[in-house]
């Protein structure tokens, strides 16, 4: 394939109507680094990648989003550790798959707008 590769996902949008109710849910929750704030907006770093929460700029976008995925060493220690900073969570730790060399181990919560969020571990068999 000749010309451009789309390779590093810079940033993530994620919808929410009230952006300073958020951001205490993703910095003291979810413990993100808050990079900035700027015209209702807020900037979070999630491994690297940039996660902006916003208001819906059209009616076309006022839906609930993709679900992010974070990934972490140890699910149950994440999941009580986010439980214990008042995170709630849909589900307890659970495999939700195999592949020949690990697990896929995964635990859900939701943001304050009901947005989904798991945190996944890939344990090795």
């Amino acid at each position: 394939m000749d010309g451009v590769r789309l390779a590093k996902l810079q940033q993530v949008a994620l919808v929410q109507h009230d952006v300073a109710k958020a951001v205490p849910f993703y910095r003291d929750g979810l413990g993100l680094p808050l990079l900035f704030e700027t015209n209702g907006l807020a900037f979070f770093d999630a491994g690297g990648v940039r996660l902006m929460l916003s208001p819906p700029s059209s009616a076309e976008l006022d839906h609930r989003n993709s679900i992010l995925y974070f990934d972490v060493p140890d699910v149950a220690r994440a999941y009580a550790d986010l439980q214990a900073r008042g995170v709630p969570f849909d589900d307890a730790p659970h495999l939700v798959g195999r592949t020949p060399t690990y697990e896929v181990w995964m635990a859900f919560c939701r943001d304050p707008e009901g947005n989904l969020i798991g945190v996944s571990e890939q344990r090795p068999t």
